[in-house]
């Protein structure tokens, strides 16, 4: 998601993603991508963490202050060990780009930046809110998610005190207008295992643990109104849903 960075607070959260995200609790290891970006047209950062079953959660901000590349890199970083430590994460394996902070933080390298030791002594007071947690290096080539969050936060003109909601990307395999609704074969809407689930918390019988899982993330795009669907927008518009004969009325 993308959250301008104010001075004093973290990068905000969805009220519904907040909620969904602390009951994300694993004894398991996560993993964290993390990046700054600093360019022509601003600064941002971006990090994203990845539970155990690949599920991932992406963070950004918008930094309004003039900054260079390590300090962006430590926002960054900070960025997601926060967003981590929110969701009560207790074991993290923290991948980035910045040789600097991945060196440092291993007590391998020492700054005598004044602009960076401050970020070095509260990156090390988060490290002592997990359980087990470790930083490792690897190619930019290799941090493609985090860097296109941190690269899009720097680019984004934003007013003060603005909010953007989660940003959602789906794996579409095929054009969008294949993916029209033309038979339902079992007599129900298509949407009818959404709505049953929105209403009685009840899934299809017989449906496996991948299959719930995968049906829970579909509905939390969906609103439903008595017997009546709708879907969110990205622009907060709920569009009402309809089954095949119902167009045709």
């Amino acid at each position: 998601m993308l959250a301008e960075n104010s001075e004093g607070s973290k990068a905000s959260d969805g009220d519904s993603d907040a909620e969904e995200r602390i009951l994300l609790v694993s004894t398991d290891k996560w993993t964290m991508y993390f990046d700054g970006a600093v360019n022509l047209a601003g600064s941002g950062t971006g990090a994203v963490l990845i539970s155990p079953d690949g599920q991932h959660y992406p963070v950004a901000a918008k930094l309004t202050f003039p900054c260079t590349n390590n300090i962006a890199e430590y926002e960054a970083c900070i960025l997601g060990l926060q967003a981590a430590i929110d969701m009560k994460i207790r074991k993290l394996q923290v991948y980035g780009d910045s040789t600097l902070i991945i060196l440092q933080t291993e007590g391998k390298w020492r700054t005598h930046d004044s602009k960076l030791i401050p970020y070095h002594e509260f990156l090390g007071e988060l490290t002592k809110e997990f359980q087990e947690i470790s930083f490792e290096y690897l190619p930019r080539s290799q941090n493609q998610f985090a860097d296109a969050l941190a690269t899009l936060s720097s680019m984004l003109q934003v007013a003060g005190g603005l909010d953007i909601e989660p940003l959602r990307i789906e794996i579409v395999r095929r054009p969008a207008y294949c993916m029209t609704v033309k038979e339902e074969l079992d007599g129900q809407p298509w949407y009818h295992d959404i709505l049953k689930y929105l209403q009685k918390g009840e899934f299809h019988e017989g449906s496996e643990v991948a299959d719930r899982k995968h049906l829970i993330k579909m509905a939390s795009r969906f609103f439903a109104s008595g017997d009546v669907l709708y879907k969110r927008s990205f622009d907060s518009i709920l569009l009402r849903c309809v089954d095949a004969k119902e167009p045709t009325v």
